[in-house]
This record gives structure tokens, sequence and C-alpha cells, in this order.
């Protein structure tokens, strides 16, 4: 199979009408983030994983070509090819072997993020590549915060979604430290994640969230904040949305 034949069989479920509605969900239009962004209205995620796993022995050379193709769904296929593709890298009983492979996509992925470039292509792609090569390998996680200082908000988003991993496995100084540096982010898709990821490390680790909450609360963006809060109860949400606002308060006041 080659990438053609991918486009082909995506060409073939395309719904042109669900197409303009894609664009519009993922802020295709003019000044928006995903601007530039074209669908072919493939209906269902499903559908597009069917595919990606009917080809996933696909060359990196020919993944590399759906990386670069202008429709949205062709560049999630590729994805889910380099997902399943390290996934099977990792089920080699040679060590050695199976680390190699691993790199290989990892790094492939990290020289092609031009073709992550909108939300879901981030959150479908980054923790399972990424996030997982980076759990055994704590010095390579410079990596993450070369991303979050890129001028590019997909290479922000990527560094800290990718941390979804790590905090599976109890592993929160990075989500931490990313999460610090971001705050000051202008840009409400890295609010959301940011504030994602905080909540999944609440999950695991109340008095971990908490501690980030009280220092951090009262200057977070209140999308951040909101999403980092929303799995509190009432009265604790209520009183870290409280110090927001009492901020918000001081500054007009002063």
């Amino acid at each position: 199979m080659t990438a053609n034949d991918v486009i082909k069989s995506l060409k073939k479920i395309a719904d042109p009408a669900r197409a303009q509605s894609l664009a519009r969900f993922f802020k295709g239009g003019l000044g928006e983030y995903g601007y530039g962004d074209r669908f072919l209205g493939v209906a269902t995620v499903a559908m597009q994983r069917g595919l990606a796993r009917e080809s996933k022995s696909l060359s990196l050379d020919e993944i590399a070509k759906l990386l670069t193709n202008p429709f949205h769904e062709v560049r999630f296929v590729a994805l889910e090819i380099l997902v399943m593709q390290y996934e099977e890298a990792g089920k080699l009983t040679d060590e050695r072997k199976s680390a190699t492979e691993k790199k290989k996509v990892c790094d492939f992925y990290l020289a092609h993020t031009s073709g992550v470039n909108n939300w879901d292509l981030v959150d479908t792609s980054a923790p399972y590549i990424l996030g997982d090569y980076l759990l055994t390998r704590r010095q390579k996680r410079r990596i993450l915060y070369r991303l979050a200082r890129s001028n590019n908000l997909w290479e922000r988003r990527i560094s800290i979604v990718a941390t979804q991993k790590l905090i599976a496995a109890e592993h929160y100084e990075d989500t931490l430290k990313l999460a610090q540096l971001l705050l000051n982010d202008t840009h409400d898709l890295i609010h959301k994640a940011v504030g994602w990821m905080l909540r999944e490390m609440g999950k695991k680790s109340v008095s971990t969230l908490d501690h980030f909450l009280d220092t951090h609360a009262a200057k977070m963006p209140r999308t951040m904040l909101r999403y980092a809060v929303e799995k509190f109860s009432d009265e604790k949400r209520v009183r870290y949305l409280s110090m927001k606002q009492r901020k918000n308060t001081a500054m007009t006041s002063a």
C-alpha cells in the first residue's frame, strides 16, 4: 500500500457536506487557529482508524507524504499509523531492536510536527509517541521545554499533552514545570490543554494539584483554572475560582 492508496480510500468515503461542518468545528476560517486546514468529510474517527490499521505497514517515507497532505483526515490517518507502528515496536521481544524502532518513530514524529497542526492531531499522537518514549528517558525530556517555548501553537500543545503518559505513571514534575512555563500563554487552546493535564494529575494526586493551585490559581487564565478544578466539589471549585476573582477585583481597584 502507498500514500496514494490511503488518500484514494479516504476520498471514496468523503462527504462534501460534512466537510463544511468539520471546517467550522476545527476553526478553519480566516483568522482562526485552523485556517487553511481542509476536510474531506470522512464520517467518523473509527473509519479513519480502521483505514490506519489496514495501512499500518506503510513506510515512513509514505507516511511523510500523508503528513504534508492538505486534508485533515489524511494527516489524522498518518498519525494513527505512526502510533500503531510505535506500539508494535514496543511489543518486540528484542529490547535493543524495540528501543531502536521506537526512537526511529519518535524522531520522525518530532521532525514532522508541521503536519500535527490541529488539536485533535496533537491529542491523538503526542501522548502515545513522544510521551511514552520519554517515560523511561528522563534525560531526553528537555525536548518538552523546547517545544513549550516554540512560536508554534501546536508544538506548545504537544509539549504539555505529551505528559499525559508521564502523569499516568505518577511522574508529575514535568507537567508542573511546563504548566508554570505556559501560565502566561495567550492562546485558549493552551489554557485548555494545561488545565486538562492538571486535572488528570489531580485524579492521581489531589495534594499535588492543590499545592500547584494554592500557588498559581490567582494568576492562571480563567479557562485553564476552570479545566483544572472541574472534578472538585462545588465548594472547593468555588474557593479556587474566587482566588482568581479576588485578584481581578484588586487589579481593577488599583
